[in-house]
């Protein structure tokens, strides 16, 4: 039998596709200048703030008087958020419906922020068979940080080395492993699967 209790998943690129320049294609026509604004003005290093819980606003603020011209664009990021999220990742969702049904407690712990969040939430019912997830921008604290597993940990009911956590960012993946966590790099569901497979959570 597999130690393993509950399954914990990370949501964007996982679950679901998540890529800025869905938006911005749409907005800008010219490569070069789609590469340098998604590169130098939206970056997903400036977005990961908003999903440690900074604020929209100021952030914005900012980055309007940083680079005057792209107002914009700038708002787009703060009012079309979901229009980054493409889609499902294939074959995931089947996973979490397996697991499911196999009455395998599942869980998820994301980095996102809450406006955000709340806006997704209300799109996907998938999630309703999760009995909770941490969301960073709710906690203003974001993976890879130590505190937001010990707190995931608490919220969740199960011990680190009951619970396996799934993410496909490798640093995500070796802070949860120092923890004390089962662990996955997630590299696309057919492995997923094959893996859960062979931990005995999946027939």
């Amino acid at each position: 039998m597999s130690a393993i209790r509950a399954v914990v998943f990370d949501v964007g690129r996982v679950l679901v596709q998540w890529d800025m320049r869905c938006l911005f294609a749409k907005l800008i026509d010219d490569p070069e200048r789609l590469d340098w604004f998604c590169s130098t003005v939206v970056t997903e290093e400036w977005h990961f703030q908003h999903d440690a819980g900074r604020d929209l606003d100021e952030m914005v603020a900012e980055r309007k008087a940083e680079f005057p011209g792209h107002d914009d664009l700038i708002d787009a990021y703060a009012t079309r958020f979901l229009e980054t999220i493409p889609g499902n990742v294939s074959g995931s969702h089947e996973i979490v419906r397996d697991l499911a049904d196999r009455k395998i407690p599942l869980f998820a712990i994301t980095n996102f922020a809450s406006t955000f969040w709340r806006q997704f939430r209300a799109t996907e019912p998938l999630f309703d068979m999760f009995g909770d997830i941490v969301v960073s921008g709710d906690e203003k604290l974001a993976k890879p940080d130590a505190r937001i597993f010990d707190l995931a940990a608490r919220r969740f009911g199960h011990e680190p080395g009951d619970m396996l956590f799934i993410d496909d960012n490798a640093a995500n993946v070796a802070a949860a492993r120092d923890l004390g966590w089962h662990v996955h790099h997630f590299e696309d569901a057919g492995r997923l699967r094959a893996d859960l497979q062979a931990r005995g959570l999946l027939g």
